[in-house]
């Protein structure tokens, strides 16, 4: 048996290898293509296009390794009914629930391979790509609104015109209220950096509202302390689906803290933790196709029906997203039900195939 073990486990993950390789070649293209349209801004060469897509891969690889567990085992169990493989496990003994057990052992190394890409990689490589990018074209990181990036902060509201990629602040303007929502001081300054646990601003204008009179200052240099954090800023830098756990959590905590929604970060905080598990479920979905019209069904329509299989994945995951923050849905439900769906498919499909 341990024969037939590592056989089926280097023919499966050779081939989840191979078509996860032949995703990511295709998006780093499509990459490169939409990439090339910058070519020349700033001083955004070859060189450093081929970096950002080579930055960019990790990201890819997150986003596929599900769609590649499906496709990999489909094309590895077609070609084991193809040469009658699959009837020989069985006579020796093996039952389609212990070939299960045996292609799950795979989808956890594959599970624990995702989460650490998405965890350790990804969000760190995504930052990077686009930090070299913005330098390269001389561009800033873009803003929700034309009058910059708006936070609040406790009793304050603060309006960032630009955030540079390495976390530095221009044109900072922050609006000081007191608890009965009465404007009592709005300091200007031109840049302000990140230092140790407060911001150290530049060329500060204070204006303080009192009763009788109105108060104004300059400085050279002032501490600014404020939960605003150079973490917090890379949700600007890096799409909240492929930020760190721990950094998402940190700022749903500055959010819940300011009474702000968070709906979307805590769907894309729940999918982080959730989406890894699709691998297992997809090699559930796949252990049936072995089984159904083994000789009337080639390997090209596996893995056509494969990938189609990966796409509605990636689709429903999209459309709960956004049909959980129109009817504020709860975000485990968003996050967790089409790889719920997903698993009572397979399961029921390899249901029907153990009682035929």
């Amino acid at each position: 048996m341990n024969i037939i073990h590592k056989y089926l486990l280097k023919e499966v993950t050779s081939n989840v290898l191979m078509v996860m390789l032949a995703l990511i070649a295709m998006f780093s293209f499509f990459d490169l293509i939409q990439e090339l349209e910058a070519l020349g801004q700033g001083n955004y060469g070859l060189g450093k296009i081929l970096l950002f897509v080579l930055l960019s891969s990790p990201g890819h690889i997150y986003d596929v390794m599900p769609v590649a567990v499906l496709v990999g085992c489909m094309y590895s169990l077609s070609q084991f009914a193809r040469h009658s493989e699959l009837v020989v496990l069985r006579v020796c003994g093996l039952s389609i629930l212990n070939i299960a057990a045996l292609l799950l052992k795979i989808g956890l190394v594959f599970t624990l391979l995702t989460f650490l890409v998405g965890e350790l990689v990804t969000p760190y490589s995504e930052k990077m790509a686009q930090r070299m990018r913005i330098k390269a074209t001389d561009s800033v990181v873009a803003q929700e609104f034309r009058s910059g990036l708006w936070v609040k902060d406790g009793n304050n509201f603060i309006n960032v015109e630009e955030v540079l990629p390495d976390a530095t602040l221009l044109n900072i303007n922050i609006y000081e209220f007191d608890k009965n929502s009465k404007l009592t001081k709005v300091r200007k300054a031109k840049g302000g950096q990140f230092e140790s646990d407060f911001w150290k601003l530049k060329s500060v204008t204070e204006t303080e509202f009192n009763a009788e009179s109105i108060k104004i200052n300059e400085l050279a240099e002032a501490k600014w302390y404020s939960l605003l954090r150079p973490e917090l800023l890379n949700v600007l830098l890096v799409a909240p689906e492929k930020m760190a756990a721990w950094n998402l959590y940190s700022y749903i905590t500055h959010l819940n803290i300011n009474k702000q929604k968070t709906t979307r970060y805590e769907v894309a905080l729940w999918a982080k933790l959730i989406y890894p598990l699709a691998c297992m479920v997809m090699v559930i979905l796949a252990l049936p196709f072995g089984f159904i019209q083994q000789r009337a069904s080639g390997a090209s329509a596996k893995i056509f029906i494969g990938i189609m299989l990966g796409v509605l994945y990636q689709i429903l995951n999209r459309v709960f997203a956004h049909l959980g923050l129109l009817n504020d849905w709860s975000p485990l439900f968003s996050a967790i039900m089409p790889t719920i769906l997903f698993l009572i498919a397979g399961l029921t499909m390899l249901y029907f195939v153990e009682r035929r």
